[in-house]
């Protein structure tokens, strides 16, 4: 392939995907402006008017805060490519005289370094600005930058030695580097997820075992009924963040958890929870977990495999506005361009999400009383102000959960199945 032919492609989906983004942006606002002042009819009497109205005005604000990063994303991605960002920082390194590996570290600390900076004062606003418009906002200016300070000193320590280690297979494994780096970074990824509740989420927040003992004999009841094993059930403090509730399992093998943020079990009834976690013991017994890990490991092999190939063809550099050819320029024009060619892919892996939560409602329809995870589901979408009525089309490309009006709609039918029917 000729280097201008590359370019052009890499110009023509850059437009494409960002051009569909803001079309279905435009799309999202414009239905859920369409449907503020009335609430639809399945939820009537269930969901007040005031936060129906309250949802949309957030969802369309946060959607026009993503148009305005999804832009400075696109700008960002061409000051560094086309516009010469990157190539200055490669030579600029260089000129220090370190070993090539070390040197490519650098470029890739530094890169990735300053695309966070340009990021931070959209965060700060999204923080403080956006979500404390909406009564969110529970973070003090001290503890966001407390967590910024935490989280480049836990990037260094664990990304800088993972792409010097990257690096050097690109030197010196031969052909086959990619295969010998996908290992290095499968098993990367799977000590991660197994000391990541027992030593990183601690860096940032404190989780307590659950103190409510009615309550925790409920959802341990529940645990042996479904036959799931896990060192406990931990509440979590994200009130001194986000006034957003949620739940989630962590870990692996023996180090599982069930965390509980504490805004959540504020705002749910116990049989709520335990309808809550029915659900995302479904995401477990259904083997949701494995399946998303293998294919995320299928997904970076085969991204590793072409990275093999591209790294070896000039074209890919001069067209991404590189003129010398090396692993860490190889290695970071993939990461910074590759989303500009997988886009697309985007509605496939909300279509599977999305699968994966109809099958977890499911499970817990039959193990739990379906109609509390209804009432559960209603009190979150108030609570977070999610919207009732998102745009059809954006919905399909973007969430990963179903829309609300399908979710329940699955649900009350689950209702009306004997074979679910509460127990």
């Amino acid at each position: 392939m000729r280097t201008h032919e590359f370019t052009l492609i890499f110009l023509a989906l850059l437009a494409l995907g960002t051009g569909l983004q803001l079309w279905l942006a435009t799309r999202q606002i414009r239905h859920v402006r369409a449907h503020r002042d009335a609430v639809p009819a399945a939820f009537a009497g269930r969901v007040t008017l005031e936060a129906h109205r309250k949802a949309a005005d957030y969802t369309v604000a946060r959607t026009r805060f993503g148009c305005v990063g999804l832009l400075l994303s696109a700008a960002v991605l061409l000051a560094w490519t086309l516009g010469g960002g990157l190539e200055a920082l490669d030579r600029s390194w260089r000129a220090a005289g370190w070993s090539t590996t070390v040197s490519g570290v650098a470029v890739i600390v530094s890169c990735l370094m300053i695309g966070g900076l340009l990021e931070l004062p959209l965060a700060a606003y999204r923080q403080f600005g956006l979500e404390a418009r909406f009564g969110f906002n529970r973070m003090t200016p001290g503890l966001f930058f407390a967590d910024l300070a935490k989280g480049i000193a836990l990037s260094l320590a664990l990304g800088a030695p993972l792409a010097w280690l990257v690096l050097w297979l690109m030197h010196h494994a031969g052909g086959l580097w990619w295969l010998y780096a996908w290992g290095v970074w499968a098993g990367f990824n799977g000590l991660l997820v197994w000391v990541f509740p027992m030593l990183i989420a601690p860096l940032f927040n404190r989780f307590t075992p659950l103190e409510d003992d009615g309550l925790r004999a409920r959802l341990e009841a529940l645990l042996t009924r479904c036959g799931f094993r896990s060192s406990g059930v931990f509440v979590m403090d994200g009130s001194r963040r986000s006034g957003h509730g949620n739940a989630y399992f962590t870990g692996f093998g023996r180090a599982k958890r069930i965390v509980f943020l504490d805004t959540l079990l504020e705002t749910l009834a116990p049989e709520h929870v335990e309808a809550v976690l029915a659900h995302e013991l479904g995401h477990y017994r259904r083997h949701h977990i494995h399946k998303r890990l293998a294919s995320h490991f299928a997904l970076s092999l085969a991204g590793l495999a072409a990275l093999g190939w591209l790294a070896g063809e000039p074209w890919f550099y001069a067209g991404l506005g590189v003129s010398q050819p090396s692993p860490h320029a190889a290695l970071l024009l993939f990461m910074l361009a590759g989303g500009a060619f997988t886009v697309f892919l985007h509605p496939l892996a909300a279509l599977v999400s999305r699968r994966h939560e109809f099958e977890a409602d499911a499970f817990a329809a039959e193990q739990t009383d379906a109609r509390a995870l209804i009432d559960a589901l209603l009190r979150l979408y108030r609570d977070n102000a999610a919207t009732l009525t998102p745009d059809p089309l954006y919905s399909a490309f973007h969430d990963s959960h179903p829309p609300a009006p399908i979710r329940i709609a699955h649900l009350e039918r689950l209702c009306r199945t004997p074979e679910v029917l509460p127990r």
